[in-house]
């Protein structure tokens, strides 16, 4: 698979288009996908001046053995959500399996989902859904910056 390694200038334009993307949109609040979602939120938060953030942790992998459903490691308590428009950021829509989660449990909270992410790659969707929002569209595999095969040797 072709691999599409991003430095950290390349992270900062894309977030900014991910900005110019959402900038339109009225929500209350962002809830960024644990880990890889992290730092994009952040640095959309930033972006847009928006101080309210929270963080969900969703598991579905054991190892490399996948799970037949999801596991939230950690998510915000249903009350922070309801009747809330929730920003969900995260790196990349692959399978689409993870924000498909993390949406669907917005919604059973109360909230309004959208969701935003860097990359989405659509030959590689498994969900009836796609994101709301994304930077850029792609079929390779993404090495972000804050990716460990990233960092420098020595």
């Amino acid at each position: 698979m072709e691999r599409l390694h991003l430095s950290w200038e390349d992270l900062l334009r894309l977030v900014r288009r991910l900005a110019e993307e959402v900038s339109g949109e009225a929500f209350d609040l962002l809830l960024g996908v644990a880990r890889g979602g992290l730092i994009p939120t952040a640095l959309l938060a930033q972006a847009l001046g928006v101080r309210d953030l929270l963080t969900a942790a969703v598991m579905f992998y054991e190892g490399e053995e996948p799970l037949p459903e999801p596991v939230f490691l950690q998510f915000p308590p249903d009350p922070l959500l309801f009747g809330r428009r929730v920003l969900v950021v995260d790196d990349v829509w692959e399978s689409g399996r993870t924000a498909y989660a993390v949406k669907a449990r917005v919604l059973r909270a109360g909230g309004t989902p959208l969701v935003a992410t860097l990359h989405f790659k659509p030959g590689r969707n498994r969900v009836p859904d796609r994101p709301d929002f994304y930077a850029e569209e792609t079929e390779a595999w993404v090495v972000y910056p804050w990716a460990p095969e990233a960092w420098p040797r020595g």
